[in-house]
């Protein structure tokens, strides 16, 4: 661009927001304070500043309203150009803010009731305005409010009214800023409209260009990021051939010394020319796109051949709008092997000599070579992104750690390389000879091509459907992936997936052993090419291998958090979650309570029948506090013979009522051994949350307490914290040793 091209569009986009800024200083100096106040008739300066300011107010809102932006290419070579639109708010903020500071100096200065104007403006401006409009505003109306002050007689006094003008002037930009997103986000939402418009025109020029059919073979990756890969590779490959197409028109242009050089290219069909870019001198050039007609290049179009005449009618040239009746014309066609893709055609006053068809061919194939150039660039970017979206997914099923985990993960594993509707894994029992579905994802799509309550817990034995043959063959099937290749159902004759146009059941492989299949259906055909089976195919093994962790990671867990011989909490896992249930019941005000049981006279159990018979009595005493307790409450074994319960929500009565009948369930059970029947009874001790303590350690020394009192007070009792206290009161306890 030249410096004296970037000059004319720096005037032309930065004069409005030159004016307006002079227009606020032309007021900062006080020339309309006494227009009204003083006797007599205007003067003329005033007049004239006053006059200029309604012409400054009125260019800014007419500019403003007729605002539009220049294109995309135009903004991206021109600073001047991408930065318009903050020009004209700048300009439109400062022209209004001006204008309301004009009616504030003619009707009082400081003391004026339009003050309400310019918050009205302020908001306006920092509501709907992008940023610099709006910070052009509030900086112009603190300055002139700072120069109406400084041009008071009083200093002093006016300093309080100034100061308030100033608060309010910055408190209306800030509540507005904060509170009307609303309108922002309109905003946002019609540029990003304005915005998609351009990408969709860039995608029918890259269609034009063949570049995308030329780069996409079967569908190989989830819907929205194929459609995201595909727009930007095509708006990055339409820039790059513009670009080169461009510097190769201007080329030829200057070469031939010709008015115009154009390069039309064939539509979709193959019939229609369609103006694709030029380069040129003239006015009357048609905006690229659809023509009416090929004038004199449909013979071209028809032959093949190149054309050079030395003189045309009015009207045979389409690129024109009109007129160029006696241009010469040169013209050749754009052929990729057998394929006609359009024509590169040049024209002038004076005519073309039998060297210039040659060096515009020239240029056709350079033209040709840079667009197979970017089909080439296209198909490379395009496996280069499924190999990431490979390694995405595998980098996805390293993160799981549970079963549950993994096959959640093994879907969207499986959506980075494939685009399907409904995805599920089953897992294979080798003892029992039967599959369960574990997990099941439907997409928008599959409401319709399956039932996920009637997947979700299907069990099935061994038959002829599709995943117990593949769990047999380890290997997948279909072959080609199309379900019109298979009679047989997936898993049962009662789940049908009739819409189905692609499937895949992939076994679930383990040192050669399948524990499983992943299948995925589409209502889409083809989705699954040899490609995507074979990345498939490795996802799918390492689904297996985490899943494989998964159940490892589970029992590790587990045995981290289980006691080993009665299957309750053990005593790591009771104080982390008994920690975390005071917590809960803190914040909300709620209650709990813990519960201390003692098997009376253990030591005796396994002196007199043995450990084996001791650890029974054990067992049996835990399943009894399971199932007393409630789903939502913690039973642990404490230590040896000592069990621990914590009753989430519940008072004092509750939790001895609950205990009552834990001890009452207790007492009537019978260990049968060698020796006769053995009947066990327990002694339990309750505190009370928060009456009897509010933090862990406290809650369990007391319940202890009361465990200690109702040992040595016969055994075979409940007693709550309280009823110790109360005994403490009439004397009646002993001491702890």
């Amino acid at each position: 661009m030249s410096l004296r091209r970037a000059a004319r569009r720096a005037v032309r986009v930065a004069s409005g927001a030159g004016l307006a800024v002079a227009g606020c200083a032309v007021l900062a100096t006080g020339v309309l304070d006494q227009v009204l106040t003083r006797p007599g008739a205007p003067r003329p300066h005033e007049v004239a500043a006053l006059v200029g300011l309604l012409l400054v107010v009125m260019a800014a809102v007419a500019r403003r309203v007729r605002f539009v932006p220049s294109s995309a290419r135009a903004q991206r070579v021109s600073f001047w150009l991408r930065s318009a639109v903050d020009f004209a708010d700048v300009e439109l903020a400062l022209a209004l803010v001006a204008g309301a500071h004009a009616v504030i100096a003619l009707t009082g200065g400081l003391a004026s009731p339009a003050y309400p104007v310019l918050y009205g403006l302020i908001a306006f401006a920092v509501t709907v305005m992008a940023r610099p409009g709006a910070w052009a505003a509030v900086g112009a109306a603190v300055v002139l409010e700072a120069a109406l002050w400084a041009r008071q007689p009083d200093l002093r006094a006016a300093a309080i009214p100034a100061a308030l003008h100033v608060a309010f002037l910055v408190g209306a930009a800030a509540a507005h800023a904060l509170l009307l997103r609303g309108l922002v986000a309109r905003a946002r939402r019609r540029r990003t409209r304005r915005v998609d418009a351009e990408l969709r025109a860039f995608a029918d020029s890259a269609r034009d260009y063949r570049l995308m059919t030329s780069a996409l073979g079967p569908s190989s990756r989830a819907q929205r990021g194929r459609d995201e890969e595909e727009r930007l590779l095509a708006v990055g490959s339409v820039e790059l051939i513009t670009d080169a197409t461009v510097w190769i028109l201007g080329t030829v242009k200057r070469s031939l010394e010709a008015d115009t050089v154009a390069l039309l290219w064939l539509d979709d069909g193959g019939e229609q020319l369609k103006l694709r870019e030029l380069a040129t001198d003239c006015d009357d050039v048609r905006e690229p796109g659809a023509m009416g007609g090929a004038g004199v290049l449909g013979a071209v179009v028809r032959d093949r051949a190149p054309l050079l005449l030395a003189a045309v009618k009015a009207g045979q040239l389409p690129y024109y709008a009109a007129g160029h009746a006696g241009a010469s014309v040169v013209a050749v066609p754009v052929c990729e092997g057998p394929h006609l893709r359009g024509v590169l055609c040049a024209d002038r006053g004076r005519p073309f000599e039998e060297g210039s068809r040659d060096l515009l061919a020239m240029a056709a194939s350079q033209v040709l070579r840079t667009v197979q150039g970017e089909q080439v660039f296209r198909a490379v970017e395009r496996a280069k992104y499924e190999y990431e979206r490979f390694y995405q997914a595998a980098s996805l099923l390293g993160r799981a750690l549970t079963p549950e985990q993994v096959m959640e993960t093994a879907f969207d594993a499986c959506a980075a390389i494939a685009d399907y509707d409904v995805g599920v894994v089953s897992l294979y029992d080798r003892d029992k000879k039967k599959h369960r579905v574990d997990a099941v994802r439907i997409g928008e799509r599959g409401a319709e091509l399956a039932d996920k309550d009637a997947l979700l817990g299907l069990e099935f034995k061994d038959n002829a459907g599709l995943a117990s043959m593949v769990v047999k063959n380890k290997h997948y099937l279909p072959a080609g992936g199309e379900p019109r290749e298979v009679t047989a159902p997936v898993y049962t004759r009662k789940i049908r997936l009739d819409e189905a146009r692609s499937l895949l059941v992939l076994p679930l492989l383990v040192a050669d052993e399948a524990i499983g299949t992943l299948a995925l259906v589409s209502r889409s055909e083809k989705r699954f090419g040899k490609d995507v089976r074979e990345m498939l195919s490795v996802i799918a093994n390492q689904v297996a291998v985490a899943l494989q962790n998964g159940f490892l990671y589970r029992k590790m867990e587990t045995m981290a958090t289980t006691d080993g011989l009665t299957g309750l909490t053990n005593h790591r896992a009771f104080q982390e979650r008994f920690g975390d249930l005071l917590e809960r019941a803190a914040r909300h005000g709620h209650k709990a309570a813990v519960l201390l049981c003692d098997v009376d006279h253990f030591k005796k159990v396994n002196d007199n029948y043995g450990h084996p018979i001791g650890d029974e009595v054990l067992r049996r005493v835990a399943k009894v506090l399971q199932d007393v307790a409630r789903k939502i409450d913690i039973t642990a074994r404490y230590g040896g013979e000592e069990f621990a319960v914590v009753l989430d929500n519940a008072d004092l009565a509750q939790a001895r009522s609950v205990a009552e009948r834990m001890r009452q369930e207790i007492a009537k059970m019978v260990v049968e051994t060698e020796k006769g029947p053995l009947r066990i009874t327990e002694s339990i001790g309750v505190a009370a949350f928060p009456e009897d303590g509010r933090d862990r350690a406290t809650l369990i020394e007391r319940a202890d307490l009361a465990l200690y009192h109702a040992k040595h007070s016969g055994r075979n009792q409940v007693v709550t914290y309280a009823e110790l206290l109360a005994a403490r009161a009439r004397g009646d306890v002993k001491k702890a040793s």
